[in-house]
C-alpha cells in the first residue's frame, strides 16, 4: 500500500482527526490518529497488518517467533500482525504503572519478538515496552507501529518498521502555538495526560 491509501483509510473511518489534542504523551498537535477508530473492522484492520508484515525485510521476519504489544492501543494491531505472520500475539498491561505479562502470558528465555505499537509520539512508551519484554526473557529483535508520528525523533535499539511515517509537529504544554492555543484541547486517547510541571 502507498501512503496515500494507507491515509486514505485513516479518513475513510475518521481516524485522521484536525483540531487541538493532547496526546498520551502529554505533548499537543492539530491531527491526531484514533487508531482504534481504523482497526475497528477487522478486514481493514487485516490489511493494515498485512501491508507492515510486507515491508519487513525477509531475514527479521522468519526470526520472529511471537508478537508483543503494549495495552491498550498496541492490542489489535499486535493480534492481526500476529495472524499476518502466522505467530501468537501476547500484550502487556500497565497494572502498577509499569509494563508487564499478565493473564497467564509467557515468554520462552530468548524468544525472538516483534515489539508491535499503535503510534510512536515520543518512543517513550515503546521503549518500555521493550524493557518489560526483555525483563520477562523476550529478545526484542525489532519493532512496528501503525504510525510513526515523531518526526524521526523516536529512538530504538531494534530495527523500527511504521506502516506509515507523518511529519505532524507536536508541542510541549509551553510550547503551544498561539493559533493551537486559541482552540479548545481535546484528549482523545486512551490514557490521562500528564501533570503539568
Amino acid at each position: 500500500m502507498t501512503e496515500d491509501e494507507i491515509l486514505a483509510e485513516f479518513r475513510s473511518c475518521d481516524a485522521l482527526l484536525q483540531g487541538h489534542f493532547i496526546l498520551s504523551s502529554g505533548r499537543h498537535s492539530s491531527k491526531y490518529l484514533q487508531c482504534a477508530r481504523l482497526l475497528m473492522n477487522p478486514a481493514r484492520a487485516a490489511r493494515m497488518a498485512e501491508a507492515l508484515v510486507a515491508q519487513i525485510p525477509q531475514n527479521i521476519k522468519r526470526s520472529i517467533d511471537i508478537v508483543v504489544s503494549p495495552a491498550m492501543g498496541g492490542v489489535i494491531i499486535g493480534h492481526e500482525m500476529g495472524r499476518a505472520l502466522g505467530l501468537d500475539a501476547l500484550f502487556l498491561e500497565r497494572p502498577e504503572g509499569t509494563f508487564e505479562l499478565r493473564r497467564g502470558f509467557r515468554l520462552e528465555p530468548g524468544q525472538k519478538v516483534l515489539m508491535m505499537e499503535d503510534v510512536v509520539t515520543t518512543g517513550l512508551s515503546s521503549r518500555e515496552a521493550i524493557q518489560a519484554i526483555r525483563d520477562a526473557g523476550g529478545d526484542v529483535i525489532a519493532a512496528g507501529a501503525l504510525v510513526d508520528r515523531s518526526n524521526g525523533a523516536a529512538q530504538f535499539d531494534v530495527p523500527f518498521f511504521p506502516l506509515v511515517t507523518l511529519d505532524v509537529p507536536s508541542y510541549a504544554a509551553d510550547e503551544v502555538p498561539a493559533d493551537l492555543a486559541a482552540i479548545p484541547a481535546t484528549k482523545p486517547g486512551s490514557r490521562a495526560a500528564p501533570a503539568s510541571a
